[in-house]
């Protein structure tokens, strides 16, 4: 046989669709795995896209996208206190791809990218592939925050970037302000990239501190963001990317060559998108949060307390099995799906998430107890 590009061969299938698969082979088993918004896309987003469909916008967009959705980023960003040219914008599909522009255009081979664990498995395959080396920073220990001795411990001549992720996944923790301190004080001045996942940053329950508002680290900061979450704009696959203007001609570059451009049509519902007011969604997930975690507490379960995203990361370590000996229970013998910490990086712990309907939430929880009672 003919050798593949060698940075392919320990790639494996993301652990999060490993157990939702396990599970449908499971009959009658409910699944709390997948981080996908079960609302449905705000009709006047629907609306701009069929607008832009009747008017003929089916035609190659802009590389970096579309002057009008460009220019409402910028308008976005700069209005949340992010001064952001529509020149700093790159429309990418969805922050998936954002994220694999970001790491793949500032990695060499063997530079190193420290990544605060328990994370998004996603981070680790684009590294990888990139033939750069993956330096987790555990952070379970310290109470899913960045401390600044431990960061400063892995900062070597090798380190090329940092990523953040606030809200987390799979925690739904926010980084508080010590923890931006403590990643500033390290990179500040040094040739480190901070590449801020926000994801989930219009999913936050309560205040969310974002270096990305930090203007002495601008030129360091490369911003990756998606309308999948917060609009339940999944399918849709659009996203974006901010960054200094140093670096967009090679990042633009980079994503012109892998996808061309996304869909003209998409960015004009992208446009109207960034005029919804996402309050009412985030609400839900509130609710759904104090429900989910009430449940938890009942049951003697410890967790970090999610302050925004739709996850809660239960510690499962007492019952004395590995986290994936206890999913794999739990699907066969409790007929629900949760997701292992192991597929974070940690161990210990098993994410549920809670962007489900009540009812789901509800049998899921009742089967969670139950299996949790046998042992």
């Amino acid at each position: 046989m003919i050798p593949l590009n060698s940075n392919l061969s320990t790639l494996k299938r993301s652990g999060i669709r490993v157990y939702t698969n396990m599970a449908r082979e499971i009959p009658d088993c409910a699944m709390l795995t997948i981080g996908e918004p079960d609302l449905d896309t705000p009709q006047p987003i629907k609306n701009a896209a069929w607008a832009a469909l009747n008017q003929g916008h089916t035609h190659y967009a802009p590389n970096q996208g579309i002057p009008a959705l460009r220019q409402a980023v910028a308008d976005y960003e700069t209005g949340r206190g992010n001064p952001t040219l529509a020149e700093q914008v790159l429309i990418t599909v969805g922050s998936s791809q954002a994220l694999f522009t970001a790491l793949l255009g500032v990695l060499n081979p063997g530079e190193e990218v420290i990544v605060p664990v328990p994370a998004f498995s996603l981070y680790e395959t684009i590294i990888t592939v990139a033939g750069g080396k993956v330096v987790p920073l555990d952070v379970s220990k310290t109470g899913f925050q960045i401390n600044c001795q431990m960061l400063n411990s892995l900062i070597t001549p090798k380190t090329k970037a940092i990523v953040l992720n606030s809200p987390n996944n799979p925690t739904g923790v926010v980084l508080n302000e010590e923890s931006l301190a403590a990643v500033k004080e390290a990179v500040l001045g040094k040739p480190i990239f901070v590449i801020s996942d926000n994801v989930y940053s219009l999913l936050s329950y309560g205040p969310c501190p974002d270096l990305c508002l930090d203007e002495e680290l601008k030129q360091q900061l490369i911003l990756c963001q998606s309308f999948s979450k917060p609009y339940a704009m999944t399918g849709w696959r659009l996203g974006y990317l901010v960054c200094p203007e140093y670096v967009m001609d090679r990042l633009l570059l980079l994503s012109a060559l892998t996808i061309a451009a996304v869909p003209t049509f998409l960015q004009e519902a992208g446009v109207a998108a960034l005029k919804e007011d996402t309050t009412p969604m985030r609400e839900i997930y509130r609710r759904r949060r104090d429900d989910v975690t009430q449940r938890l507490r009942q049951m003697n379960l410890d967790f970090p307390e999610p302050e925004g995203a739709f996850y809660v990361f239960v510690d499962i370590r007492k019952f004395g099995m590995s986290s994936d000996e206890f999913c794999t229970r739990l699907i066969r013998e409790g007929k629900l799906a949760a997701v292992p910490g192991s597929c974070f990086g940690v161990e210990g712990y098993l994410r549920l998430s809670y962007c489900y309907s009540d009812e789901e939430l509800k049998k899921g929880l009742d089967r969670l107890e139950a299996f949790i009672e046998k042992l």
